[in-house]
């Protein structure tokens, strides 16, 4: 397959230039041949690579469900999504290892890939558990993490932990030989995230959200990530962040923040009543609740609505791409997505100029949209 004429992304920037692809990319740059797509000048992106996404359509990846899996991966990539990390809510032992058995054993069959699995909990604090199930909070537990990742078979590529939590830190030593840790649900302080950084952990989950502000005498995670050079998540739905806070994080992170959709099963679905980790969640006005209160569970947004939302934010749409594709992939080691370049998958976005969504190529074949 060749693609003409595109405005190509790639590092961090958009350049004229045309794709040679099969299941990986073969050239970039200005190519002989009359092609197969006549871009006309339309952008061409790497697949948004979303680490943060509990399902979507009605289906959840804590269900166990394969039927669901299929659903969610033809949902992502119908939204820019070429690569997922399926993302698991604190739940029992017993119910997780289902859960990562149905994840090892689904066999794509088009929609987008799952790259691994992003566990959420159970290894989270209370205070600041938001929307996570308290009867089912478990200290950090190597022997736990080993388990499940046996059970996923050995697909877990990022954990999030609250670092105050006993055991925890020697839990972070063990865990990020294996998968990227980051620090989420936590009350920690500033000292504390740096000994979690100091120990392996690189990233932070869902900044500000499940965890203490920026404050000029206890600064906390927001500042220790900064120092430590770590990557960090935003929902940008316009609900969990303030746009003027996005901004500072862009101008304070810059290639190191990650766009998320953090979505849910009420993603694609019309407003009502949904299960959320064993909890009743509402949806209404796209805003999902805990059922009778005001917290905030998860997101009904999708990567591509994230992108869009954050141009409309101010921030410059090439870095947006940037936030959507190759930081996240980086942030969870997987070097071979979230790029144009030789030799990298063949995931690829075709989008007009008002960002709606014309082709998606994963591994080289063209996906429904």
């Amino acid at each position: 397959m060749l693609i003409k004429n595109a405005k190509v992304f790639i590092g961090r920037s958009f350049v004229k230039a045309d794709v040679e692809f099969d299941k990986t990319i073969i050239a970039v740059g200005s190519l002989p041949g009359e092609g197969d797509i006549d871009a006309k000048g339309a952008y061409l992106l790497p697949g948004f690579v979303d680490i943060h996404t509990h399902g979507a359509m009605g289906e959840d990846f804590s269900d166990g469900l394969m039927a669901g899996m299929s659903t969610m991966a033809d949902y992502y990539a119908a939204h820019g999504v070429t690569s997922y990390l399926a993302t698991t809510m604190t739940l029992k032992e017993e119910v997780l290892t289902p859960a990562m058995n149905v994840i090892r054993d689904f066999k794509r069959n088009g929609g987008a890939k799952c790259a691994g699995v992003h566990l959420e909990g159970p290894f989270l604090g209370y205070a600041k558990r938001g929307a996570q199930a308290a009867e089912n909070l478990h200290a950090p537990d190597k022997a736990m993490f080993d388990r499940l990742n046996a059970e996923s078979g050995n697909q877990v590529r990022l954990v999030t932990v609250a670092c105050e939590e006993e055991g925890a830190m020697d839990f972070i030593s063990h865990v990020s030989k294996f998968a990227a840790v980051s620090l989420g649900h936590t009350s920690c302080n500033y000292d504390q995230a740096m000994e979690a950084f100091g120990r392996g952990a690189s990233h932070a989950t869902h900044l500000f959200n499940g965890m203490d502000g920026l404050h000029h005498r206890t600064p906390g995670i927001v500042a220790a990530a900064m120092d430590a050079d770590a990557s960090v998540e935003l929902i940008c739905d316009g609900l969990h962040i303030h746009p003027a806070v996005i901004r500072l994080v862009h101008r304070l992170y810059g290639t190191r923040l990650n766009l998320i959709s953090d979505s849910l099963r009420c993603a694609g679905m019309p407003d009502g009543d949904y299960m959320l980790g064993g909890q009743p969640i509402t949806m209404k006005d796209g805003k999902a609740t805990l059922t009778g209160s005001d917290t905030l569970a998860g997101s009904s947004i999708s990567m591509l609505d994230a992108v869009r939302n954050v141009v409309r934010f101010g921030l410059p749409l090439a870095d947006a791409v940037y936030c959507a594709s190759t930081a996240p992939a980086d942030a969870v080691r997987l070097y071979n997505i979230g790029r144009i370049a030789a030799g990298c998958a063949a995931d690829l976005l075709l989008l007009d100029e008002n960002l709606e969504l014309k082709a998606v190529f994963v591994d080289g074949e063209e996906q429904k949209i």
